[in-house]
């Protein structure tokens, strides 16, 4: 159970600092994490809340409306 809630507090905060940076590269610098691991965090977590959270392309990432309602 601790190591689930340590792992959801960790995707709380990458999500975060995505949110906040504007880019999974970014949150990953600050972070002093993967890009990769930034990436399965946030799937992670949208799996866990069964809602997508960021819509990803190659060029751009944009919280969709139920990332932006987490975000706050």
């Amino acid at each position: 159970f601790v190591e689930v809630m340590v792992n959801l507090l960790i995707a709380m905060k990458v999500y975060d600092r995505v949110t906040t940076l504007g880019s999974l590269s970014a949150a990953a610098r600050d972070l002093g994490m993967s890009t990769t691991a930034v990436s399965r965090l946030l799937k992670a977590l949208e799996d866990d809340l069964g809602v997508r959270l960021l819509n990803r392309t190659t060029r751009r990432m944009s919280p969709t409306e139920a990332g932006r309602d987490y975000a706050e």
